[in-house]
């Protein structure tokens, strides 16, 4: 979710008549980053069934959540050039079609490994799709009406996090038609069909950049390679045995990453465009910036090894185990509420009250945890995750306004662009972190004591994520100390 800081208001005419219909495809285009919200969290709660159903080890749950994120995160560097080569609204609709096929793809999976592609092929369409969004809303709306149209974004976006997992939960519960946990990639059919219908009837056509744009494909591949040495080894490493050849691999993936950066520079100075602006990279407050988005979003795999202890160890249903989640997630609504209102006033300083709101929350759920052992129950965990989530929904909003308040106003597209795709890096990397500790435990375990097992590594993951945000909260002293106001990004 990215923020939105408000628009000074101004005095337009009215739209021309072929955008009278501008809400309605207003609301296709909520739909699509809706769709990649819920479909990048449903592993949190799918992966148990999923499991029981097509087999496999506990390390491709990981690369079914983890590999979404690397494809997402990979791909978003050159989504938005995509909209220049072809139009925003064809970049939209290649998006929205390849992202609803690769749904049914999932939903059709016969294996393990059949099920990962699709999801690495489903967050390569979600790149696609989402970058378009904010330039379609500038097509979309006068000034006047821009701000609101904006507006709207925060609040769907957080109450789609709500809902998501309890949605979730519950068409897994209901079995649809005997579909099981298929349902929660088959509902996004007629979500994408609707979706592509009214965005080919009502989104305006924008015709592509006068100067031509060309994608680094060297670049995107330099990237890719990187990004599999970092996270490959990490995910498959402990179910494996950690072999010499996983160790060389996680060390060979920083001269890669290291190689990217200087292909940048050499496409910049060459008057090429990069996939990355070079210059961001010497802004210690924009650096400092990424990497505590890395590592923030790398922490909320926390909240995922919650969600797979509840099923794994305690045996509790999808449902279940998502309304006993519901107090972080409604705790992340209220949080982003409150700093929605004050991040203009209280700028840095939210990040560090939110960092130490969630670690409070999760050493309170450690405690329920140690104090309670597997006889705990939803309501021992109610008040620490709620807390949490405040801390979690209090760091959320007002992230990227901060860390974009020291880069030029020509650099807020590539900036945020590139914050997105480190942000969906964090994930990967917390899913493989933090998913690898807690699997790590588990995989092994006798059955009659996976419980106590996954009780040990939802601890141990507990501290972990903590120790994060605490990186994290160190970090944030190296971040501008007031948000960026009045820009669209």
């Amino acid at each position: 979710m990215t923020a939105v800081a408000v628009l000074p208001r101004t005095e337009t005419a009215a739209a021309p008549p072929r955008l009278r219909k501008r809400w309605l495809a207003f609301a296709a285009v909520m739909t699509a980053a809706v769709m990649d919200l819920l479909d990048s969290t449903v592993m949190n709660v799918a992966a148990p069934a999923i499991r029981g159903d097509l087999g496999g080890s506990y390390a491709s749950l990981q690369w079914m959540a983890a590999g979404y994120t690397m494809a997402l995160a990979v791909l978003l560097l050159v989504g938005g050039r995509l909209g220049d080569l072809v139009g925003r609204k064809r970049a939209l609709l290649i998006g929205v079609a390849g992202f609803t096929v690769t749904s049914l793809l999932c939903g059709l999976a016969v294996s393990p490994e059949m099920l990962i592609g699709s999801r690495v092929a489903q967050g390569a369409f979600a790149a696609v799709m989402l970058p378009q969004g904010f330039g379609l809303v500038r097509d979309l709306f006068e000034p006047d009406e821009r701000a609101k149209a904006f507006g709207f974004f925060g609040p769907i976006m957080g109450l789609a996090a709500v809902l998501g997992p309890i949605i979730g939960g519950s068409v897994l519960d209901a079995n649809l038609l005997g579909t099981g946990w298929r349902a929660i990639f088959l509902i996004n059919l007629p979500i994408g069909l609707f979706t592509f219908v009214v965005a080919a009837k009502h989104l305006p056509n924008t015709k592509p950049a006068e100067r031509r744009v060309s994608l680094d494909v060297p670049g995107l591949l330099i990237a890719s390679a990187g990004l599999f040495a970092l996270v490959y080894p990490l995910v498959q490493g402990h179910e494996l045995g950690w072999p010499l050849w996983s160790k060389l691999l996680l060390i060979a993936s920083l001269p890669v990453l290291v190689g990217f950066g200087i292909h940048q520079s050499r496409r910049s100075r060459g008057g090429v465009t990069p996939l990355i602006e070079p210059r961001l990279l010497k802004s210690r407050s924009y650096v400092s910036g990424v990497f505590f988005a890395v590592v923030f979003f790398g922490a909320l795999a926390g909240t995922f090894v919650l969600g797979m202890f509840l099923q794994v160890g305690l045996g509790y249903s999808p449902i279940r185990a998502s309304l006993a989640l519901a107090p972080w997630a409604l705790g992340a609504l209220i949080g982003s509420a409150i700093s929605g209102m004050t991040m203009q006033k209280y700028g840095r300083r939210l990040l560090h009250i939110g960092l130490a709101t969630m670690a409070a929350g999760l050493a309170g759920t450690y405690a329920v945890l140690a104090a309670t052992g597997v006889s705990v129950g939803s309501w021992d965990i109610a008040a620490p995750t709620l807390l949490g989530g405040i801390g979690m929904g209090m760091v959320f909003v007002p992230l990227f306004d901060i860390v974009l308040s020291g880069v030029r106003d020509t650099e807020v597209g590539s900036a945020s662009g590139m914050l997105g795709s480190f942000e969906q890096v964090g994930i990967a990397l917390g899913i493989a972190v933090i998913g690898t500790i807690f699997m790590g435990k588990v995989a092994h375990a006798d059955p009659t004591a996976r419980a106590a097992a996954a009780l040990d590594g939802t601890q141990t993951a507990l501290l972990a994520t903590i120790g994060a945000i605490a990186l994290a909260f160190a970090a944030g002293f190296l971040m501008p100390k007031t948000a960026r106001g009045n820009i669209e990004h």
